[in-house]
């Protein structure tokens, strides 16, 4: 669960947000804007950050706040699975990233897939839909759910890019140092253990 600071940073920037989109008394404008502020000084004082950059961050938003959309591709072949080597922190992930206005779900992973890793693919079942709050990643300021997509490959050739340093298949007992911002152990071991037993419903929550 993630620390009860940022739960309330997030929903006081939702009601900021929210009040910032419906209403068009000046006065109010002032007080959702200064809501949104002190949300900004909350995260800003707990993790070392300028108030400015989280401030940046919140108004790059607007209208109704809603949870963004994480994509993930799971792409496995001889029972190990593909990760990516992110330039940013030299540690490792699955392939994905933010769902682009216009795609459907299917088209983002398949996108990012591709992009950061060089492989083409099709994404063939909805494994997880998880909500980042209550799976244990480190704080975050925006509130999101983390979409995680079986894909085959369908052709291709491993090729980094602009975001990522390496692409290689893990084992399941090979995986080296993840990005917690990006994914999780648990997550990688729950993936696995859909790609063996392909009955499974998908996971949410």
């Amino acid at each position: 669960m993630q620390p009860k600071w940022l739960d309330w940073a997030q929903k006081l920037q939702a009601i900021a947000q929210n009040g910032l989109a419906f209403t068009e008394n000046p006065f109010d404008v002032e007080r959702f804007e200064k809501i949104s502020q002190i949300a900004a000084e909350i995260i800003a004082t707990h993790t070392d950050t300028e108030p400015s950059f989280i401030s940046d961050l919140f108004a790059g938003d607007v209208g109704y706040a809603t949870p963004k959309i994480d994509v993930r591709g799971a792409v496995f072949r001889d029972n190990k699975i593909l990760l990516v080597q992110e330039k940013f922190d030299g540690l490792w992930t699955l392939p994905g990233g933010w769902a682009d206005i216009g795609e459907s779900p299917s088209e983002a992973v398949t996108k990012e897939v591709f992009e950061e890793s060089g492989y083409k693919t099709r994404a063939v079942k909805l494994l997880a839909v998880y909500d980042r709050i209550k799976q244990g990643h480190p704080p975050f300021p925006y509130h999101l759910y983390k979409l995680f997509f079986l894909c085959e490959i369908t052709g291709g050739t491993p090729t980094t890019s602009l975001e990522t340093d390496a692409v290689e298949f893990f084992a399941e007992d090979e995986i080296p140092e993840l990005s917690f911002d990006r994914v999780l152990p648990q997550q990688i071991k729950r993936l696995f253990t859909h790609y063996r037993h392909p009955d499974l419903p998908t996971d949410f929550d």
